[in-house]
């Protein structure tokens, strides 16, 4: 099939496809595949240059093989060669604005798997009886941030595995410097690339077609002799399509310049004709009398813009710091000058995400759910008003970026302004815009790792473009803090989790990691953070933990002295002070300080008197830890060998404790029904709820299935997990926002059962 099928057709007197205009050659390629015609190729890939059309003819293409749309098209006047089949519509996900991950996560929605890991998608579609057909538009458009290069992950991780399933029948629309490597990577006759600049696949005549049709005044032209005469404006259409050498982008942006300012335009000059996007600029702002270079630098921070679009209001800041001078005026001044490139966005449809209501799964990258940003960031809301602003297609940013001296130095410019922009350093003050896209604004600068020290930007930015910023970085430049972020980032994305969950889940992971400093300052955030880390073990075999206290200490001392266990003698958990401190009286090097019963946070907790019983928790762990006792036999004499074993560490500081197993004296059943908060559980969640009102105050979710949890009676939630144990201090008095618990992963249902150490009894919820 090749370009002469346009004359057959239209010798035929077939009408072109209403919305492309013409392409008669690859919409019969196109419906050849979607009908399995012996000889077509199972995977197409569609590419060409920006501006060539690619996008639009997808979306032609796929009006027709939609039920609704079919209807409303002409069919039985276009060539019934490029009409495909009526059958059922192939799955067409958008990679726009999303990861590799959450576009592979959205195909397994699609079609109902029940796949758990990325790999189980593609297992599970090449089991599958029936074809599977899907149709990936706007590769080039994929990922929340633009420099993490995207478009290449979504192809080697998601589009070639698919295209190696027989079972799969795939027509991929992607840049053409990827195309060979989607391609190449099947067996010959497998696969064939559409190169739309090719002469086989051109398409001049429709072109014309599409220049005449946006000339004429019925599409908003203005009336004048080379739009109101036909044959005139057949000729200004010719003459703009050759001259464009067959890109579409350039033939529309022309036109609209005629549009929105026809004075000074000659369509007898050729000189006045432009042949690629850059000279459409150029001639524009010639013809209003403006500097071609203004006119381009005022496009440069939509040029750089992320996400949706750019907020109107930092336009001006960004313009001057690219710029280098006030461009506040030449903004005044120019909206006629910037009008033929630039478009408004629509308001979002809903609090979070892209408003598809598509994907929301908990799968992708580590559990990566598709909460594609809103310039609100995730759970932030819509966009409340604000106008945004974006280049009305990617070959305009292109041109734009491509004309500038460093790139590099423009990048830095506007994350030096963006940061400028924050009210008193104070993220929460912040414009959404830049809470969620500094960080991208920063990695096409090179300066992101150096961004990455701020708790504050860590909770209040996006997830999602946060992580895909970040893990663009090499691994050997990012810091500890950037680290942490990143193990903790799955559960931020899977729980949609707003930023007062974000910032507890990473107060708890900072301690974790010994980086105490760091959660610490997440509670000066004004943030209601639902609980206080007091400490973390990284102990691996607990089976099971429980909360309770030990006896009040003799006189001398001598009960309940600290001591080693697992990591005693070094690193964050040390149980010591200096000089051989007994551990209450260390400070908490291995968490945050301890805050007093009512969660007020004073401050660290006085030491435990004496006379007081000494609150603690206990492990079970395999006979053999260091430190560990074992747990004494039925008829209190010594275990045999193999049993499991006991540890006991302090509840509200870091520090094991040398003590007898059977000393820990559990809660009493009157303390117990007096606790103000009670806890159930599923299988990598938590939930902590009032007593006195049955409202969840926390919640708390896991990338690792927890093995053991408790709550004391004074509100300290110790839980275990294959990483090790971790104590919080249950800070809500009333009911706090909870995230989203996927149904997928919830395991068993919430219960109050215990987890149960043998021999004590553990979760007293």
């Amino acid at each position: 099939m090749s370009a002469s099928g346009e004359g057959k057709a239209a010798a035929a007197g077939y009408v072109p496809h209403p919305y492309v205009g013409g392409r008669t050659a690859v919409l019969r390629a196109l419906a050849a595949w979607r009908m399995r015609w012996p000889g077509a190729p199972r995977v197409i890939v569609l590419t060409g240059s920006p501006g060539s059309g690619r996008s639009r003819l997808i979306t032609g293409f796929l009006m027709m093989c939609d039920p609704v749309h079919r209807k409303q098209l002409p069919l039985d006047d276009l060539d019934p060669a490029t009409v495909p089949p009526d059958l059922p519509e192939p799955a067409a996900p958008s990679p726009a604005g999303r990861t590799a991950a959450q576009l592979l996560w959205l195909i397994s929605d699609h079609f109902g798997l029940g796949a758990d890991r990325d790999d189980d998608i593609f297992t599970e579609l090449a089991t599958r009886e029936e074809p599977v057909t899907l149709v990936v538009p706007d590769v080039d458009r994929a990922g929340p941030v633009r420099a993490a290069d995207e478009p290449a992950r979504v192809v080697r991780d998601v589009l070639k595995p698919l295209a190696a399933i027989e079972a799969v029948q795939l027509l991929a629309e992607v840049p053409r410097d990827l195309a060979e490597e989607l391609a190449g990577a099947l067996p010959p006759g497998q696969a064939q690339i559409i190169d739309l600049d090719a002469p086989e696949w051109a398409d001049p005549k429709g072109l014309v077609r599409y220049a005449e049709t946006a000339l004429a005044p019925g599409a908003g032209a203005p009336e004048l002799p080379y739009t109101t005469d036909p044959s005139a404006r057949r000729a200004l259409a010719e003459a703009l399509a050759t001259r464009a050498d067959g890109n579409w982008l350039t033939v529309r942006l022309a036109v609209q310049s005629l549009i929105v300012q026809p004075a000074g335009f000659d369509p007898a000059d050729d000189s006045l004709l432009p042949g690629s996007v850059g000279e459409v600029l150029d001639l524009h702002a010639r013809r209003l009398g403006a500097d071609p270079r203004t006119l381009r630098l005022m496009l440069a921070p939509l040029a750089f813009a992320e996400g949706k679009g750019l907020p109107v209001q930092l336009w001006a800041a960004l313009a001057s710091a690219v710029a280098g001078r006030d461009m506040s005026q030449d903004l005044a001044d120019g909206m006629l000058l910037a009008a033929p490139f630039i478009e408004p966005v629509e308001p979002s449809r809903g609090a979070g995400g892209d408003g598809s209501g598509e994907g929301n799964r908990d799968g992708g990258r580590d559990g990566e759910r598709d909460n594609t940003a809103d310039d609100g960031g995730a759970g932030s809301g819509a966009d409340g008003g604000r106008t945004l602003l974006r280049l009305m297609h990617p070959g305009i940013a292109e041109e734009i970026r491509s004309g500038l001296p460093d790139v590099r130095d423009a990048q830095t410019k506007i994350a030096m302004a963006l940061l400028e922009a924050v009210p008193q350093q104070d993220w929460a003050q912040a414009d959404p815009y830049i809470r969620d896209h500094l960080a991208a604004h920063t990695l096409d600068a090179g300066l992101l790792p150096q961004l990455l020290t701020d708790p504050g930007l860590f909770a209040h930015a996006d997830p999602v473009t946060m992580r895909a910023a970040i893990e663009a970085v090499p691994p050997e430049q990012l810091g500890a803090p950037a680290r942490t972020y990143l193990r903790t980032a799955p559960l931020l994305t899977r729980s949609q989790a707003p930023a007062d969950l974000r910032a507890a889940f990473l107060e708890s992971a900072f301690v974790e990691d010994g980086l105490v400093a760091y959660a610490d300052a997440l509670h000066t955030l004004g943030l209601p953070l639902p609980w206080r880390t007091l400490w973390s073990v990284p102990l691996v075999g607990v089976r099971a933990v429980t909360t309770g206290s030990l006896p009040p200490r003799s006189g001398d001392g001598a009960t309940a002295g600290a001591t080693g266990g697992p990591d005693a003698t070094s690193g964050p958990n040390a149980t010591g002070g200096p000089d051989g401190m007994p551990a209450e009286n260390a400070t908490a090097s291995g968490g945050a300080a301890p805050v007093a019963p009512d969660g007020s946070g004073a401050g660290p907790l006085p030491a435990t008197p004496a006379s007081a019983p000494r609150p603690v928790a206990a492990f079970l762990v395999p006979a053999g830890t260091p430190g560990a006792r074992t747990v004494p036999g039925p008829d209190g004499g010594a275990a045999e060998a193999g049993d499991r074993a006991l540890l006991v560490h302090d509840l509200l500081r870091p520090g094991y404790i040398d003590a007898d197993p059977a000393q820990v004296q559990l809660p009493s059943a009157q303390a117990q029904e007096a606790a103000p908060f009670g806890l159930s559980r599923g299988a990598d969640y938590l939930r902590v709820w009032a007593r006195a009102s049955e409202e969840v105050v926390a919640a708390l979710l896991s990338d690792t299935p927890f093995t053991g949890a408790d709550l004391s009676p004074d509100g300290v939630l110790v839980v275990a997990t294959a990483r090790g144990v971790t104590a919080r201090q249950i800070l809500a008095a009333a009911p706090a926002t909870v995230p989203t618990v996927p149904a997928q992963r919830t395991g068993t249902a919430d219960s109050a059962s215990s987890d149960g150490l043998e021999g004590l009894e553990g979760d007293h919820s």
